[in-house]
């Protein structure tokens, strides 16, 4: 990834999540690439990063990826909160092998997602994983050959889905994995009553009873 294209990246978040329009954002590379083996510059030179800009979206993000995903890259996916790769995908991080740190979240991301006895592997030994492993350690979500067809009928059931509640969900699941569990369970029930008094809420309720699919405006 060159300074352009992660430039890109951090706008494209800050135009997400400045429209407070319901969305999904979906990250992936081409087919027949890498999703990203590094990056090109030096990764403290850009703020907000990649990966704390998609941190940031409101709505859900999902990472789809083949190929190497390392370094800088697998922080980027890290960010994201449903991964999916096909059988191609390796992961790995090596900085600290090269004599930096990760920048972009590594060291804090990757222990909450696969624990801090696997992290230690990747971060301190640069172990790399294959798509199988990754799928065990609960890094990737899902191994599928078809990435666009799982991506398509992921779309569709979080466009069903109400928009606010999406969000809330994230909130809950973000703030409450750093709280302790009663902290947690009052923030669960605050973001309830929040969302008690949406239009939304009020639509999936009627819906439920009419017994129709409902239509949601995320407000």
């Amino acid at each position: 990834m060159n300074r352009a294209a992660a430039r890109a990246l951090v706008e494209l978040c800050v135009d997400v999540r400045e429209a407070r329009e319901p969305a999904v954002v979906v990250l992936r590379n081409a087919p027949g690439t890498d999703f990203c083996s590094g990056v090109s510059f030096d990764p403290l030179e850009l703020q907000p990063d990649p990966a704390s800009a998609l941190a940031t979206v409101r709505g859900p993000v999902v990472c789809a990826i083949s190929g190497e995903c390392s370094g800088p890259g697998l922080e980027i996916a890290l960010a994201c909160d449903i991964r999916l790769c096909d059988a191609s995908a390796r992961f790995a991080m090596r900085d600290a092998l090269e004599g930096r740190l990760p920048a972009w979240g590594g060291t804090q991301r990757l222990p909450r997602a696969v624990g801090a006895s696997r992290a230690n592997s990747m971060l301190l030994l640069g172990t790399e994983i294959d798509a199988a492993t990754a799928l065990e350690w609960g890094l990737t979500h899902a191994v599928e050959a078809d990435l666009d067809e799982v991506i398509d009928r992921w779309l569709d059931d979080l466009a069903g889905a109400g928009p606010l509640a999406l969000e809330f969900a994230k909130e809950a699941v973000h703030r409450g994995s750093e709280l302790p569990l009663a902290d947690g369970l009052r923030l669960e029930g605050d973001l309830n009553h929040q969302l008690a008094a949406t239009d939304d809420r009020a639509e999936g309720l009627a819906a439920f009873f009419d017994k129709r699919p409902p239509d949601f405006a995320g407000r």
